[in-house]
């Protein structure tokens, strides 16, 4: 892990550094789950930016790895829209977390609609822009990188870009939930609607590609033709997620007395 560490430093030293602030302040958000009583949406404030950040940690740092490989490619440029567009996220965040404040679907006042309005467009900016390097993998030669590792990698960033674009659908209905609005529960971190369905599911399985494919193509399967079929049911099960999400339907269902509790 420590060879992991220094490689990626060297590699990328500016998203490296930016990846271990956004781990840090994970750490930071996830103690202020247990200091603070503060809540939004069910749930403790102070869930939200840890998971952003720590998500952010963990896409930046799988960049700065795989960038490594892009030869005639402006590292510099991406490396800031990155630092900037998403550390603009995690800062609107969790000021709006100490708050007690909801910072997505939040268009109480012209001001929280225009800073909703930056995070999509951040958002954006950013899956466009890794959707870019997706292509760069596509179209370059990299004679280096095992035929399953590169497969893995390429269609990590795919089905990355494909679900991170999913979140248009969440602020369309200004809710990640499904039958009701913005539920939530106790279910962990990740916090998932046990009553309803949840968009937020195939949100997070399909962003998550981008590590976990690459990652099992690498050290576990060894093998590009099983390499895309692996490929091919992840994005199965992230897309059966999303229809049972927009079914209704919960991932983890709620007993029935605790629904019928619930409900009363």
């Amino acid at each position: 892990m420590l060879d992991f560490v220094y490689e990626l430093k060297e590699r990328n030293a500016a998203l490296f550094y930016f990846g271990l602030l956004c781990l840090l302040l994970s750490l930071v958000f996830l103690v202020m789950t247990r200091i603070s009583n503060v809540q939004v949406y069910q749930v403790n404030a102070w869930f939200k930016p840890f998971k952003f950040a720590f998500s952010t940690f963990l896409f930046v740092w799988a960049m700065a790895w795989y960038c490594f490989y892009l030869t005639d490619f402006n590292i510099s440029i991406f490396n800031w829209s990155v630092i900037l567009f998403l550390g603009f996220e995690i800062g609107y965040i969790a000021l709006m977390a100490g708050q007690g404040k909801i910072s997505h679907y939040n268009v109480s006042t012209p001001f929280y609609s225009i800073m909703f309005s930056l995070m999509a467009l951040a958002a954006t900016l950013v899956t466009i822009y890794t959707a870019y390097v997706g292509l760069r993998f596509f179209a370059g030669s990299f004679p280096a990188l095992p035929s399953y590792y590169l497969w893995g990698i390429r269609l990590g960033i795919v089905i990355f870009a494909i679900f991170s674009f999913q979140g248009f659908l969440m602020g369309g209905r200004m809710s990640h939930t499904v039958g009701l609005s913005n539920d939530n529960s106790n279910l962990f971190i990740v916090g998932w609607s046990r009553l309803v369905g949840d968009l937020r599911i195939a949100h997070f399985i399909g962003m998550h590609a981008l590590q976990v494919l690459p990652i099992l193509a690498f050290y576990v399967l060894k093998n590009t033709k099983l390499t895309l079929v692996v490929g091919l049911l992840y994005a199965a099960l992230a897309t059966f997620t999303l229809y049972q999400a927009l079914q209704g339907r919960p991932l983890i269902p709620e007993s029935k007395s605790k629904i019928y509790t619930t409900k009363i």
